[in-house]
């Protein structure tokens, strides 16, 4: 498993785009991407239950990836994540 943090930067936080495009992105390998937040944690692939975290702007989430590709897809997730103004 590797986990890593990251701290929100879009101002509105992991709203519908944002989350859609995190699920469709997590979406392309066989490992599962969880983000944490607090007590709560959420599966990419439920959109729902990534906004029901309630992740602000400025807010710092956990994202845990594990599987066959986890090397590969825990490095794309976080390059979508830095890299993606929503």
């Amino acid at each position: 498993m590797i986990e890593f943090t990251y701290t929100m930067n879009d101002p509105l936080g992991l709203h519908a785009r944002p989350a859609g495009q995190l699920a469709k992105k997590a979406a392309e390998f066989k490992s599962t991407v969880t983000v944490v937040k607090g007590e709560k944690s959420a599966d990419t692939r439920r959109i729902m239950a990534l906004m029901g975290l309630g992740v602000k702007g400025g807010d710092t989430i956990t994202l845990r990836v594990e599987g066959e590709d986890e090397q590969t897809a825990s490095a794309a997730v976080k390059e979508f994540l830095e890299t993606n103004k929503y």
